[in-house]
């Protein structure tokens, strides 16, 4: 939540502070800090950032900025996001902790492992490639919030298939105005 947010526009009014060994073992410290390093070198501040992810092929440049307004980045790399969030974990001991937690409406719960989820991801990218969909094809993704929608989307990244996700609770008309 922004810290300009006044606590009577919360929800429950209500207002849960982390603990201090939470806040010990953060990523960010202070938010200014960071707000204040992207300020003063915009590219550098990202690189940094892209450091914590692997990349296939590294990047010359963080930032062209030539064709204003049409910014590119990390011009010359290569990643794949489902890598970096599935695949390098499981050669780790990582492979058994959890990636996705979902609990439904009625308290039905299902859980996965990074193992599960990625075989789950590599059954369902197997489905699509055999249907056809291979790297820029694009596909829509019609289903409710369950753990299937995270399967469905991090396997078409995983094939370079371009997805675009529509929540199966719309109707007809607004499924067509989305897709």
């Amino acid at each position: 939540m922004p810290d300009n947010t006044p606590l009577e526009s919360m929800p429950n009014g209500e207002l849960y502070h982390p603990s201090s060994d939470f806040i010990a073992k953060a990523n960010v410290q202070t938010w200014e800090l960071k707000i204040n390093q992207a300020k003063e070198d915009l590219p550098g501040f990202w690189a940094e950032r892209a450091l914590e992810l692997e990349w296939y092929q590294p990047w010359n440049k963080v930032l062209d900025d030539s064709n204003k307004p049409f910014y590119k980045w990390f011009v010359g790399a290569k990643v794949n996001i489902v890598y970096n969030c599935l695949d390098r974990y499981i050669k780790t001991w990582r492979k058994n902790k959890l990636a996705l937690i979902w609990e439904g409406e009625p308290g039905d719960q299902r859980s996965y492992s990074y193992h599960a989820l990625n075989r789950e991801v590599c059954k369902f990218a197997s489905v699509i490639k055999a249907m056809g969909i291979t790297k820029g094809d694009r596909v829509t993704i019609y289903l409710p919030r369950i753990p299937e929608i995270v399967i469905a989307m991090l396997a078409c990244a995983k094939i370079g298939a371009i997805h675009s996700v529509v929540y199966g609770g719309f109707s007809v008309e607004s499924l067509h105005g989305r897709i």
